[in-house]
């Protein structure tokens, strides 16, 4: 890491103190303490314990007052009620970074909250870049560091993984030994007292040793500060996590494991998607990319040729590309050409290009190198089935010798068992990640497709809006004066107005006599809406009376309504009716959310209105502030799209006008944090624009 990290003295530390160090196997002390003897660590280890004497031949101090001034890391082996106290003491003596192991703090309750705070302010006070509280510790590989009490060490390699849950640390440890899987840092986050996940992205980031940055999330306290990490280095290297906690009852399990709040689900979606960051959607998924990122070059392209010796696999691959970003290229003329002079003439060459149950390595290899030739190739698949006729091993040395150098990505997908075994050992060994079924190989290639355009995805545009915010302030400074938590339907359609949101002229009414007033200056026809602020929906409860023609359907649409709602709600105080000028007649009605995420900040949802949202949940999702990229994705990504890009001869929506007010609600949630919740629904689209119905605002 750069001399200059913050984190230098917790990942390359000069000294370690083990406090609790113990002479007796088993014990959390003995472990940490021996594990940092095994692995070559070369600076100063300082074990500390009461009993003084020798442990594993080095001498113990008895007392934290005999330590040297600025030691660069303690690993503190002790039960919580003895870590404040010795913190405290290590802090006296400039200690410059600590990993706290004891479990018992925030994720206990309420005394083991206020331990953890109690040392999370101490480390800040003092500049201690702490790692835990309930941590299994950390290693830097290449340095030669294991201060952990883990029992398995990996080698080295140029993976960086971290872990909020230092159980799932140890079984991917001991799994990665097995399957002789290299890191270069591997740290267990434990209760995140202080040092983050977005702390670790900013270091693994700047880490010369580090290709790919792995993440097991199950909480996040600082959503901005994770998003604005994470922006940053994944324009530099690629970052995969899981997130855990998805469900409900997994965000009940999430709470109780580590005390945080797990979030929703939507939120983490729509930030790991701005932040460029791969979502794996499980453990199996998540060292399957890192195999990939770790060894290969990314693809320019979505171009994927498929070689297989088998019919079958081959088919299942072509299903997998269906539905993935990549597609199955057909070879150039001079790659066809090629493709006939060294294979059978029954063979298959349009892609997937079948060589043949018979096909030896020699076969193997001609076709391989032939289509890595195609320049309109990006990536290559090589499937082998164990037929009795297949070379196992001298295959995967040809696909090993007629990749290296190529410049694009090639994947291995050996399937079967023990047979072909020495096969994908081979393989694994040279860098070429196999796997064991094509659909693996596929969303490990589409993963690294997706991350080369995040790479070359052009610059946000800067968008100047035309507002007037001293305007919306009043009228938020008026809002907070009543009391209420929501806005009335005309100071939300003012504060509208003064974001320029394209809302019809609308008018609150007290009698049914001023409503036909109302509407006569309007124009015909027009719309009545029950004003009440204890509808969440006027039109579910029957509040809403739509085109109507002439002043006298005004007064008796007007009568009607506030007399139903008399009648049928008593928990509905309604104060009159809005007159409001009539949407298009062949709009189509969209919908635009934005509520404010406990850990992210302002999120916003996009989808249909009505029944396309509340029983389908078609919906999309991203964080403010939007880019115009942003707000076109979120228009393009619902799965009823086509309706708006207009089908049996109706003519398409104004899309540009849905990216307008998408990106329009963004800025006033930027604009006003106060804002706890804004709802446009409906807003009615037709091929010329939009015109936003409804608003809603809440304040918090």
């Amino acid at each position: 890491m750069h001399s200059d990290a913050p984190l230098k003295a917790l990942f390359e530390p000069r000294s370690v103190v083990v406090v609790g160090a113990s002479r007796h196997p088993g014990k959390v002390g003995h472990t940490v303490l021996s594990n940092l003897v095994s692995s070559g660590y070369t600076g100063k280890i300082l074990p500390v314990n009461p009993a003084g004497g020798d442990i594993l031949g080095l001498p113990v101090l008895r007392d934290m007052s005999e330590l040297p001034d600025g030691p660069d890391l303690a690993v503190i082996c002790l039960p919580r009620e003895k870590v404040r106290p010795v913190l405290e003491a290590l802090a006296a003596k400039s200690l410059r970074a600590a990993i706290v192991l004891a479990a018992g703090f925030k994720e206990t309750g309420k005394d083991g909250w206020r331990l953890e705070e109690e040392l999370a302010r101490i480390a800040r006070r003092r500049g201690i870049a702490l790692l835990g509280p309930n941590s299994l510790g950390l290693m830097n590989a290449p340095f030669g560091l294991n201060a952990s009490f883990a029992r398995a060490c990996p080698a080295s390699g140029n993976i960086a993984f971290f872990s909020q849950s230092g159980a799932l640390c140890a079984a991917i440890l001991d799994w990665a030994v097995s399957e002789d899987m290299g890191f270069s840092k591997f740290v267990s986050l434990g209760n995140k007292a202080v040092l983050s996940e977005a702390h670790m992205l900013e270091a693994l980031g700047d880490d010369p040793d580090t290709r790919v940055i792995l993440g097991y999330c199950e909480s996040v306290d600082n959503g901005q500060e994770l998003l604005s990490a994470a922006q940053r280095v994944t324009a530099r290297k690629p970052v995969v996590m899981i997130k855990a906690g998805a469900t409900p009852a997994g965000a009940r399990a999430a709470s109780n494991h580590t005390g945080s709040l797990a979030g929703s689900p939507p939120a983490y979606e729509a930030a790991f998607r701005q932040a460029g960051i791969l979502h794996a959607p499980d453990v199996e998924s998540l060292f399957d990319l890192a195999g990939a990122f770790s060894s290969q070059p990314l693809p320019k392209g979505p171009n994927l040729v498929v070689v297989t010796n088998s019919g079958g696999p081959g088919i299942l691959t072509a299903d997998a590309c269906e539905n993935s970003r990549l597609q199955l290229m057909r070879p150039g003329a001079a790659t066809l050409e090629r493709l006939r002079a060294v294979l059978p003439s029954f063979a298959s060459l349009y892609n997937p290009i079948d060589i043949i149950g018979d096909a030896d390595a020699v076969r193997y290899r001609a076709t391989l190198e032939a289509v890595l030739a195609d320049e309109m190739a990006h990536a290559v698949l090589v499937l082998l089935t164990p037929t009795s006729a297949a070379q196992i091993e001298e295959t995967a040395r040809a696909v090993v010798e007629a990749s290296k150098d190529c410049g694009k990505p090639v994947f291995a997908c050996f399937m079967g068992g023990p047979r072909v075994v020495p096969g994908r050992d081979i393989l694994v060994e040279a860098g070429v990640p196999c796997y064991a079924f094509p659909e693996s190989a596929v969303r490990a290639m589409e993963a690294m497709y997706a991350y080369h355009s995040w790479r070359s995805r052009a610059y946000p545009v800067e968008i100047c809006f035309r507002r007037d915010k001293g305007k919306a302030e009043i009228l938020l400074r008026e809002a907070r004066a009543t009391g209420l938590a929501d806005l009335s339907e005309t100071q939300a359609m003012q504060l509208a107005l003064a974001y320029e949101l394209p809302v019809p002229e609308t008018k609150f009414a007290r009698t049914s006599d001023e409503a036909a007033r109302i509407a006569k200056r309007i124009g015909f026809p027009v719309a009545l809406k029950i004003a009440s602020p204890h509808l969440a929906s006027k039109a579910a409860a029957g509040g809403v009376a739509l085109g109507l023609s002439d002043a006298e359907a005004v007064r008796r649409a007007f009568l009607e309504l506030t007399s139903r709602l008399a009648r049928t709600r008593e928990d509905v105080h309604v104060t009159g009716c809005m007159v409001q000028a009539m949407g298009p007649a062949d709009a189509r009605a969209v919908a635009v959310w934005m509520r404010r995420d406990q850990q992210f900040g302002p999120l916003l949802s996009f989808g249909l209105a009505g029944a396309y949202t509340d029983v389908l949940h078609d919906l999309t999702f991203r964080l403010a502030p939007l880019t115009v990229g942003d707000a076109q994705e979120m228009v393009r990504e619902i799965k009823t799209f086509p309706l708006l890009r207009g089908v049996r001869g109706q003519k398409p929506a104004a899309l540009g006008a849905i990216e307008d007010i998408l990106l329009t609600v963004s800025q006033i949630a930027v604009d006003f944090p106060e804002i706890a919740e804004v709802e446009l629904n409906p807003i009615l689209v037709n091929e010329e624009g939009a015109v936003v119905a409804d608003v809603k605002i809440a304040i918090a």
